[in-house]
C-alpha cells in the first residue's frame, strides 16, 4: 500500500489509517528530515519481531532507534543524563540527529535483552512526528538502504515501494526524501562524541 501525504497539511484520517495499521502489528517506511526508514510501534510484539526478521537480526541483538515526537516522555526509555547532554538534545532537536543514550529497563524488556544503550531520534518532519503523536508512543526504525558494500539510500519512495512492497504492509509517499543519514553522537560518557558524521552539524 502506497499512502500519499502532504508535509504540510497531513491528511488526520490517513495518519489515522497508519496508526491503526501499526497497532495491528504493520511494518510501515516513513519519511524523516533525512532518509526514509522501516518503522513499527514500540507496542507491537508482532511489528518488533516482523522488523528483527526483516533485517535479519535477533530483536535483543538490534540496533534500532526510537521515534519520538519531542523530548517529553523520553525519560520512559533513558536513564538520567547530565545537564549539559539534555540541554544539548534541547538545542538540536527536533532535528537529522539520532543520540545515543543510557538505556532503562524498560529498553531491555521491550527488546528482551540487557540493551544497556539506545538511540533517539526526533527528526524534524511534520507527518513523522504527527504519526508519533497520534500513536502516543514511539516508533522503532531502521534506515532503508541497499544492501551493497557503499551503502546508498533509497530516496524515491515509489521505487522503495516497488523494491518492498511484499516485505512491508505500508509506503508513506512524501516526495523524495534526502540521501544523508543523521548524525549518530554518543552521549553515553563525560565526553560527547561524534560516531558518524551525516547531516546533523553539532552546535560549538
Amino acid at each position: 500500500m502506497l499512502i500519499e501525504l502532504v508535509q504540510n497539511n497531513p491528511d488526520q484520517r490517513k495518519i489515522d489509517e497508519i496508526v491503526k495499521l501499526l497497532n495491528s502489528g504493520a511494518v510501515i517506511v516513513i519519511p524523516t528530515d533525512t532518509i526514509y526508514a522501516f518503522a513499527v510501534s514500540l507496542q507491537s510484539k508482532k511489528g518488533l519481531s516482523k522488523l528483527a526478521n526483516f533485517k535479519k537480526v535477533k530483536l535483543k541483538q538490534s540496533e534500532f532507534s526510537l521515534i519520538c515526537n519531542d523530548l517529553t516522555g523520553i525519560s520512559t526509555y533513558t536513564k538520567p543524563m547530565e545537564r549539559n547532554v539534555f540541554k544539548l538534545l534541547k538545542k538540536t532537536l527536533p532535528g537529522p540527529f539520532t543520540y545515543i543514550l543510557e538505556a532503562s529497563n524498560n529498553v531491555a524488556k521491550i527488546f528482551g535483552s540487557k540493551k544497556k544503550e539506545v538511540g533517539i531520534r526526533i527528526p524534524d518532519h511534520n507527518i513523522t512526528r504527527e504519526i508519533v503523536k497520534s500513536l502516543n508512543h514511539p516508533l522503532v526504525s531502521s534506515s532503508v538502504h541497499d544492501d551493497d558494500k557503499i551503502i546508498k539510500y533509497s530516496t524515491d519512495p515509489k521505487t522503495i515501494f516497488e523494491k518492498h512492497e511484499n516485505e512491508v504492509d505500508a509506503v508513506i509517499d512524501c516526495g523524495y526524501g534526502k540521501n544523508v543519514a543523521s548524525t549518530v553522537v554518543d552521549c553515553r560518557n563525560e565526553q560527547i562524541k561524534i560516531i558518524r558524521q551525516g547531516a546533523g552539524i553539532l552546535p560549538n
